[in-house]
């Protein structure tokens, strides 16, 4: 159970590293604006905003992983915090975006927590 523990909040991590990169390093791009659904102009002046909101989603990834690897109750206090940190942004970003966040972020990570949970 654990071992799946371990897969599934690496597939949270691994969703939060891709979003990092969109919002860090591709939100200018065509790939990018498609991804967010953003038009040329919103996507420059909103440049800034993007960057801070994909640091965040780092430190997210970066809790995931260390839950993942940190020894005994330290790794699964930090995965358990980081996946319901990920379950409640993607809520608010499912009641305050796009719907599609709920499916995106909520869910995997609400199910990894649940195995987690279920794996102490």
């Amino acid at each position: 159970m654990q071992i799946a523990a371990d897969v599934l909040t690496a597939l949270v991590a691994a969703i939060h590293v891709y979003i990092v990169v969109l919002e860090v390093f591709l939100w200018n791009t065509p790939r990018g604006r498609a991804v967010f659904g953003t038009t040329e102009r919103f996507a420059a002046e909103s440049k800034a905003l993007a960057v801070n909101q994909g640091l965040y989603n780092g430190f997210l990834a970066a809790g995931l992983v260390l839950g993942i690897v940190l020894p005994g109750t330290a790794g699964f206090t930090l995965a358990v915090f980081s996946l319901a940190c990920v379950v409640v942004a993607g809520l608010v970003g499912a009641a305050t975006v796009s719907r599609r966040i709920l499916f995106v972020q909520s869910v995997p990570a609400a199910v990894a927590l649940l195995v987690v949970l279920l794996a102490r």
